[in-house]
Formats: C-alpha cells, structure tokens, sequence
C-alpha cells in the first residue's frame, strides 16, 4: 500500500502559477493506484501542464515511475506502455527505429498519461487529430480496487471522458497507442514570413502540409496587427538528404542550455517583448530548407527551465481556440486588445485545428487557436478577464491544460459536453475520489 503520512510540498504546474500545498505520493506499481485513498488524489505526470490541472488537493499521485515500454509491434508502429513513459523516450528509443509519435506537442518532455489526459495536439491537428485520435486502449484505475480497460469498444462513456478529461475519471497506468513511420530525422521547412494577420489566416488555411504553424506578433498594430512568420513541415525523405549522411534516421544531439535564474520583471516588459518579437520577425526569410526533429517539434525544449525568464511570480498561459466562422473577427480584437494593454507574450503561436475530438472535454475544435503568456500579475489577470469575454462571444474556449484561473461560467459555455462528462464521472462514483485545485476552482 502507499504511504499516505507524508508531509506536504510546495507544488505547481510549469508556469509556477498558481503554487499549492500538496502532500506527493509515488505510484511505484500499478496496483498502488487502484488503492482507495479515502480522499481525493489526482495523478501527475512530469509536471508539464501549466496551471492547477495536476495539483492535487490534498493529495498528488506521481506517475513518473511507471515508466516502462511494455510491448511494441515493428509491423503495425503499436507501442504499448506505463502512463508514466515520456514522449522524449520514445523519440529516443523509436526514432532510430523508423517511428514517431503520430502527434506531439510543442515539449517531448510530457508523459503518455498527461498527453491523454490533456488531449494533446500538435502542428498537425487540421490533417490527423489530436493525441487521443491514435490511443487505442488505456487501464484505468478507479479508486476503488478496480482497474479497468477502455477502448471505443469497451467501457467506451470512461474512454471518451479520459480523453481530455484532465485526470477526473481516474488514473492512468498504461495504453496503447499507434506511432507513424517516418524515413528520416529531418523535416523539410518552408518558412513565409507575411505582413499582417489575413496573410497567416490564408497561409494557414491554404497549407496542404502535414505539419503548420505560425509565429504572431502579438505587438505589432495598425497595417501590421498579426504579422506572422509560418512555418510548415514534412517529414524529409532520404532523397532529399545531403550526400554521406550514413544513417537517416539518425538524430543531431544538442546539449540543452539552463536558465540558471529567475529573470528580473525588466527582462519581460512590454519594450523588451516588442524588440524581441521585431528582431525574430526580422530575422526570417522565405524559403525551404532542412532542419532536425527537435528544432521543429521542440524548441523551447533546447532551453531548460525556461519559465525562469517569467521571474519567481510565473506566468500565466493562456489558450483558445475560435470556430472558423468569425475567427478573423476574434482576432483581430483579441490581439488590438493585447497590443492596447502593451502587454505582449514572447510565445505566440496560431494554429488551425481540424474538426472537434471525441473526448468530452477536449479542447479542439474546428477552427483557429492561438497559445500565449504573460507574467503573472494583476494587470495580466484583468488583461485575460477580458480576452475571456472575446472568445466567449466569438463562440470559442480556453484550453484546460493551460488555465489557471477561467471562471466556471466559460467552462460550461465552451463545452458543450460537459453534461456527458459529469454524468461518467457520477454514474462510475468518481466526483468524491478525483478531484484537483482545477476541478474544485471549475466546479468538475
């Protein structure tokens, strides 16, 4: 059995906003999980969603540990494994192999378990979907003994609320999940770089390439409000390869640098932002070329502990997305809104997501979505307050993975089948056994 006379630490998802007291519990064996608790748990993978998704109040189950590959068949790219496997091993071990994961996110440093229970999606959601999409099966355990499998076919009320269901329907130990072939470790990258926001919209929407994605200046205003670099991606065949590369398939290793300290507020005022996002504008230029895995997919990852820059407050990530219809419209007063509060995100991408999840509480939908940060404070709480109301009335929503402080009243209007998801969570009783700091703040 777990050791449930722990003493509580100080946690908090990657933004470091909001921070919590939670006493941390390792599941070390499938069959930790199925324990009844007594009061409620909520599992945590490696830490990656950014606000109170994974805090668990009072109590926080460490995936981490079950971390094995439990079976893979080379003919058909299914992986089976623990929850607490990262997507950076299976690029690792499967890439020299000929295998990718069929979506990712913007980090590989993100666990199967949370990349389900989030609902993940990558530069590819308009041609194959979000993460859930290639999940075959998962076990569950519900807290009180059982675990149970769950597929389209099985169980399929758990299975469909899991998908998104940011942990509420239980814990996570394993799945099988389908990879994709891939013949290189490289990715053909033509980049656009255009002047305002309709040129990304209709790069974006005209793009016929597996992977896109677009860099937005969320400063720029006036003739130049949206200008955007887009970059799209295809997975390279060795053909296209310089000569005397001996191995495909083989990866470019970079050692990753560490921001060894929390940034000063000066580092991330609005003038620092505003030069910032006019040299990276700058600095692109259209064209093809060849780039590794990593730079494409991940980025961001080759700076570790990168949300120092944000300073020992945090930030705060804010994600929408906004059907197609009255999408330009949305935009263009959420961004003149942001540009208005001079207060711009570093990282600001736009995408276009293909139709909806199955998931209950999946965050995509048909339409454009678009990812940014701001330094936690009260300038920016009131800042989000208000972006809250632009999605509302463009018929949008927030992506729960990256909330910290939505109101109840959001939740319900940008899901439409949050009924169904409350309705799995009551009929198998699992509203007393999971619950998070982002349930109890939601109402879940």
């Amino acid at each position: 059995m777990l050791d449930r006379s722990l003493p509580t630490t100080r946690l908090s998802g990657w933004s470091r906003y909001p921070v919590l007291d939670c006493a941390v519990l390792p599941v070390r064996r499938p069959e930790d999980a199925a324990m009844p608790a007594g009061h409620p748990v909520i599992a945590r993978g490696n830490g990656r969603s950014y606000g109170d998704a994974s805090l668990g109040v009072p109590t926080t189950l460490a995936m981490r540990p079950l971390d094995r590959f439990l079976a893979f068949d080379e003919a058909t790219g299914v992986l089976s494994c623990e929850a607490g496997v990262l997507l950076s091993d299976i690029v690792d071990v499967f890439t020299p192999r000929g295998w990718f994961p069929a979506v990712t996110p913007g980090t590989r440093f993100v666990t199967v378990g949370g990349a389900i229970a989030a609902d993940v999606h990558g530069k590819n959601h308009h041609g194959a979907g979000s993460f859930g999409a290639h999940v075959i099966d998962l076990d569950l355990a519900l807290g009180d003994g059982r675990i149970v499998t769950c597929s389209r076919d099985a169980e399929a009320d758990l299975f469909l609320a899991t998908l998104g269901g940011m942990g509420l329907t239980g814990v996570i130990l394993a799945a099988r999940l389908r990879l994709q072939p891939i013949r290189t470790a490289t990715i053909r990258q033509t980049t656009h770089r255009v002047a305002d926001l309709d040129g990304a919209l209709e790069r974006l929407a005209g793009s016929t390439s597996t992977y896109s994605v677009a860099w937005i200046d969320c400063l720029a205003s006036g003739a130049s409000l949206g200008r955007s670099v887009v970059m799209d991606g295809e997975h390279a065949e060795p053909e296209e390869l310089p000569a005397g590369i001996a191995d495909p398939l083989a990866r470019t290793r970079r050692r990753g640098k560490t921001v060894p300290f929390d940034f000063p507020a000066l580092a991330i005022s609005g003038p620092t932002v505003k030069a910032f996002n006019a040299l990276y504008y700058r600095r692109h230029r259209n064209g093809t070329g060849l780039v590794d895995l990593d730079s494409y997919f991940y980025p961001l990852d080759a700076l570790l502990e990168w949300h120092r820059i944000y300073g020992s407050k945090g930030f705060l990530q804010y994600q929408f997305v906004v059907p197609l219809a009255g999408a330009r419209a949305a935009l263009v007063r959420i961004l003149g809104a942001i540009a208005e509060a001079r207060s711009g995100s570093f990282l600001a991408v736009l995408k276009q997501f293909g139709p909806e999840g199955e998931g209950h509480l999946s965050f995509p939908m048909e339409g454009l979505t678009l990812a940014l940060d701001f330094p936690a404070s009260p300038d920016a709480l009131a800042l989000l307050d208000r972006l809250d109301d632009l999605v509302l009335d463009a018929g949008g929503r927030i992506y729960l993975a990256k909330d910290a402080r939505m109101k109840p009243a959001l939740l319900a209007a940008g899901y439409p089948r949050l009924p169904l998801f409350r309705a799995v969570r009551a009929r198998h009783g699992l509203e007393d056994r999971f619950q998070s700091a982002l349930s109890r703040r939601l109402g879940l």
